[in-house]
């Protein structure tokens, strides 16, 4: 069983998060990079695209009940920048019709809109000319969330700038497994900065027209040396660095880590330094996305010198370790070395699960969320100042680069006939925030 809704605080938000090119299919929209990404051989598991997946473009006003239904307070969601600009420029009326009627079905079903601009969809005319690599992005991303808040803003409850920067930066640019699907550090190191002036000047802009309740995503991934060895440590201590330093010690005026900035920093654009204040914006909150930990061994070849090594926990279908824990020592690290004060939530936390016979029965994924959930209320004792607690997913989804075989969702869905139904997990929810 979940903990009791009476465990939080009252006014704590409790929700469920989606993306747009996860779950609403991509008719009247423009192209995107993972559009391009997709329809190239062997970039996922199992060649599917997002040109349908959930068909929520269409089946939105089902899956907002699923929402109002289970008890959630809040639903986050992600506009689609190819489809609001299909060059990335020019504003397409249609795009912003759909989400207009989109938040407004939100309201009339008394869900508080939490919206995310960018969650990964990058038109393709933009991605053409350089993309996350090119410091013209930066005023270009101001256009775009300017003009998504002046349609649907006035019935936002809050905003994020982008969802997991690490993932548009690194895990595209560097390692290769999201789109662009590049492995360059110089496009990673130009593009791990770009992503963070893109920030800053949005906020900057999104400011300038009376937008309130702002901030940003990031994800956090524990990273513990492999084993007892010096050079385990270092392995450790340079990822730490990349994946959970990097982009909240910029946006806290900290700087750059120096254990990243070794590999990062001569790829670096030029007077870089100069972009750090307009990075620094005042945010009203901080989103923590947790889901696993990996373990760090050395390796010899090529800076950052580390290898990810199979820790022996439990896993998910995604083969990621479980460990609660470590979203109490992220909030808490968090709190204590960067953000102080600063409101979080939990934007993201959700396990994949394989769907057996009957694919409603889910309660591993209900010890999962049972446990992370205590595991928030843990660091909120210890005088985190968290807001609330985000599932992801809703639904079912297109994946990225795993296709459509994980399985995250709260409701299944059948990929051929786009029916949903409710899990156990979902039931769960429904039981502790309607009991």
């Amino acid at each position: 069983m979940l903990p009791s809704r009476s465990d939080f605080p009252a006014g704590f938000t409790f929700g469920a998060a989606t993306s747009a090119y996860q779950i609403e299919g991509t008719a009247v929209a423009g192209l995107s990079h993972w559009d391009s990404f997709a329809a190239t051989p062997g970039n996922i598991a199992d060649d599917s695209d997002g040109s349908r997946a959930c068909d929520h473009l269409n089946l939105w006003p089902q899956d907002l009940d699923l929402v109002r239904d289970a008890g959630f307070d809040a639903y986050r969601f992600s506009t689609s920048w190819a489809r609001v600009m299909p060059d990335g420029l020019t504003v397409n009326p249609d795009g912003l019709d759909f989400y207009d009627r989109l938040v407004d079905g939100m309201v009339e079903r008394g869900l508080k809109p939490f919206l995310t601009f960018y969650h990964w969809e990058l038109p393709a005319a933009l991605a053409a000319n350089g993309g996350w690599q090119n410091r013209d992005i930066a005023a270009r991303f101001a256009d775009f969330c300017t003009a998504v808040h002046a349609r649907i803003g006035d019935r936002i409850a809050s905003a994020a700038t982008l969802n997991e920067p690490w993932c548009i930066a690194w895990l595209s640019h560097f390692l290769g497994h999201h789109a662009p699907g590049l492995r360059d550090i110089h496009a990673a190191s130009r593009a791990m900065h770009h992503v963070l002036l893109a920030h800053g000047t949005a906020i900057r802009a999104l400011r300038a027209e009376g937008a309130t309740s702002l901030g940003i995503v990031l994800n956090f991934e524990t990273c513990h040396p492999a084993d007892d060895s010096p050079a385990a440590a270092r392995a450790a201590e340079t990822q730490d660095a990349i994946y959970n330093q990097w982009f909240i010690r910029a946006l806290m005026g900290q700087g750059y880590p120096d254990a990243a900035l070794e590999g990062i920093g001569p790829h670096l654009p030029d007077r870089w330094q100069a972009d750090m204040e307009l990075i620094a914006q005042p945010l009203d909150w901080l989103g923590v996305n947790y889901y696993t930990r990996k373990l760090h061994a050395p390796d010899p070849g090529l800076w950052p010198h580390a290898a990810e090594l199979s820790g022996p926990l439990p896993k998910t279908q995604m083969d990621w370790e479980i460990r609660p824990e470590g979203l109490t020592e992220f909030l808490t690290r968090l709190a204590r070395d960067h953000t102080g004060n600063l409101p979080l939530y939990v934007t993201e936390n959700g396990m994949a699960l394989g769907a057996g016979p009957d694919v409603t029965q889910d309660d591993r994924r209900v010890e999962f969320i049972a446990d992370h959930l205590r595991a928030t209320r843990a660091a909120m004792d210890q005088g985190v100042d968290v807001r609330g607690f985000f599932y992801w997913s809703l639904l079912d989804n297109y994946e990225w680069g795993w296709g459509y075989g994980p399985r995250f969702g709260l409701v299944h869905v059948d990929y051929d006939t786009m029916a949903r139904t409710p899990k156990a997990s979902w039931h769960a929810f429904h039981r502790m925030l309607r009991g």
